[in-house]
This record gives structure tokens, C-alpha cells and sequence, in this order.
């Protein structure tokens, strides 16, 4: 019997990680809360949608969900999470006072039940030594402190706010997960290669720019190159712009701009190659006869 595996969230738009289902589990279904232990110590997190047996990863093992949330778990966490700023600004009072400078605290996160305090942070200096703060800071709760240093996209996702486009930032509405994203799809998709247009408030590529990379790709394949030459209703002209999204190039056609349509044009390269194959005959005998039925002969 294949046992039942389920994907949990811990946070709003934090990633799915795959937990099995004892018996002692049964009855969980998506939206419930879960208490499961991780690397990180016990979390709540909650139900999201049960997973098809084909799309786990078993490599590393799956860890068993203990058991099902209580309404007291519910509640303390909530009062644990309204002592979250409190500990934010405590962090960063004592961060001024031990000298440590160019680094933003971001968010402090406490454990459901208030046994771990995690404090997240951003720095370009990669040699800070962050031992005395961490030092300082269990001594003031009596508790494990955490001290983890995250990236520019994750920074943009906590605060939130809005983007170039003037909508809330995607990652703080609905990406659970970054994709990489290269200069390539900016290219790919003809957008101006200023940093104005291609970065986003975390000063990296924007993440949309991989939402119509693949369409961007595909579309391209059905459409000629700048520069080449094709034919048009209004005779042979050279193309000098393609716009994907209207399936259409700009053609230079006796020094006149036309826009023409995918199904508009001739590819005449492919088709002179196509001319000049057929004149040439058959060229598998070195006398030039044919013997495969191509020009009329006898096989």
C-alpha cells in the first residue's frame, strides 16, 4: 500500500515540503494545521493539498507529521507572533550597540510554542561577524536564537510594497519560489536592456521576466530573422523589426516600412534552396544518372 503524502506550508507564500501520513494521521485534509518536526525544530504549518505518489521525492526521506494542531497551538502562536516586532527592534537596538554596521534586520520569527526565535537579515559584507549579537540575544530570552542571512529577492518579498508596474510585488502576492532569470529573456522578448527596465526594487532581473520567455521563444521560431530577406505582397523586402506579440514583422520594401503577417510573407531562402535542389537532380551516381526515382529512372 502506497502511504499518502501531503505538502505543507509554514508560511503565506513560503515553499511546499512533502510529509507522510501515519495512521495516527488520518483524518487530515487540506486547509488543517500540523505540528511536524524539522530541521529547525517543531513547526506549525498547514495542509496545502495531498501529493501525487509520482512527484515525491524520496531521496532524502520523508519525515511523518506528529499530529494534528490543537486550537491552544493556534492560539500561541499568535501570541508569539505579536511579540515579533518587539523582538525585531530589541535585535537591531543591540546590533547598534556592539557595532555592527551595514546590515538590515528584516524580520524576527518565533517558533509556535516560542522555543526558537529566528532573526532574518541582509548585508553585502560577507565576513560580518554576527557570534556577538547572537550571544547577546540568548542571554536576553533564554532561548534559541537564530541568526540567518537571506537574499535581496527575499528582503523584497518580506517588506512587500509595489513594483515598476504599479501592482503589489509579485513575490509578496503569489510566487512561492524564485526562478533564475538571465539577460537572455530580457533580450529574447525585446525589452530595453536599461537597468531601469530589466531591475526590480531588489536590484535584481525582474521575475516576470521569465512569465512569456518560453512563448517569446516559440513564437520567434515562426517568424524571420532582422535582416532577412523575404517576400510580401508588395514584393522582396528586408525585415527590420519583428513584433511577436502581433505575429508580424516590419519589412523594408523599396525604402517603404510595411507590416506584414506571418501569413502574409515567403520564406525565400527556403524556397530558392527548395528551386535550386530540384534543378540539380539526382546526385547519389557519380555519372549524374538517376537510378532512384526521383527524376523518372528505374529503380
Amino acid at each position: 500500500m502506497t502511504e499518502s503524502v501531503v505538502g505543507i506550508r509554514f508560511q503565506k507564500l513560503g515553499k511546499l515540503y512533502h510529509f507522510r501520513l501515519t495512521e495516527d494521521a488520518i483524518g487530515i485534509d487540506p486547509g488543517d494545521h500540523v505540528i511536524v518536526e524539522t530541521k529547525r525544530g517543531r513547526q506549525l504549518g498547514q495542509v496545502i493539498a495531498h501529493v501525487e505518489p509520482d512527484r515525491v521525492d524520496r531521496r532524502r526521506g520523508i519525515k511523518a507529521i506528529e499530529r494534528k494542531a490543537t486550537p491552544r497551538d493556534l492560539v500561541m502562536r499568535q501570541v508569539w507572533e505579536q511579540k515579533e516586532l518587539d523582538a525585531l527592534i530589541t535585535c537591531r537596538e543591540q546590533a547598534a550597540m556592539l557595532g555592527i554596521v551595514a546590515v538590515k534586520f528584516v524580520k524576527a520569527e518565533y517558533s509556535f510554542d516560542g522555543s526558537r526565535l529566528t532573526l532574518l537579515y541582509a548585508t553585502e559584507n560577507k565576513k560580518l561577524d554576527i557570534r556577538p549579537l547572537r550571544k547577546n540575544l540568548r542571554k536576553i530570552y533564554r532561548s534559541r536564537v537564530e541568526i540567518l542571512m537571506i537574499g535581496p529577492r527575499d528582503v523584497a518579498k518580506i517588506l512587500g510594497g509595489h513594483g515598476a508596474c504599479g501592482h503589489p510585488r509579485c513575490c509578496s502576492t503569489f510566487l512561492t519560489e524564485f526562478s533564475p532569470i538571465s539577460i537572455r529573456m530580457a533580450k529574447a522578448q525585446g525589452v530595453s536592456l536599461s537597468p531601469q527596465e530589466i531591475t526590480g526594487m531588489c536590484g535584481r532581473l525582474r521575475c516576470c521576466l521569465v512569465y512569456e520567455f518560453e512563448q517569446y521563444v516559440q513564437a520567434k521560431k515562426q517568424l524571420p530573422k532582422v535582416g532577412k530577406v523575404i517576400g510580401t505582397p508588395y514584393g522582396e523586402g528586408r525585415v527590420r523589426d519583428v513584433r511577436v506579440l502581433r505575429d508580424s514583422v516590419i519589412v523594408d520594401v523599396d525604402g517603404e516600412y510595411k507590416e506584414i503577417f506571418r501569413h502574409e510573407f515567403e520564406p525565400l531562402d527556403e524556397l530558392r534552396a527548395l528551386e535550386k535542389k530540384a534543378e540539380e537532380g539526382c546526385s547519389k551516381n557519380e555519372n549524374g544518372g538517376c537510378d532512384c526515382g526521383a527524376n523518372g529512372g528505374s529503380k
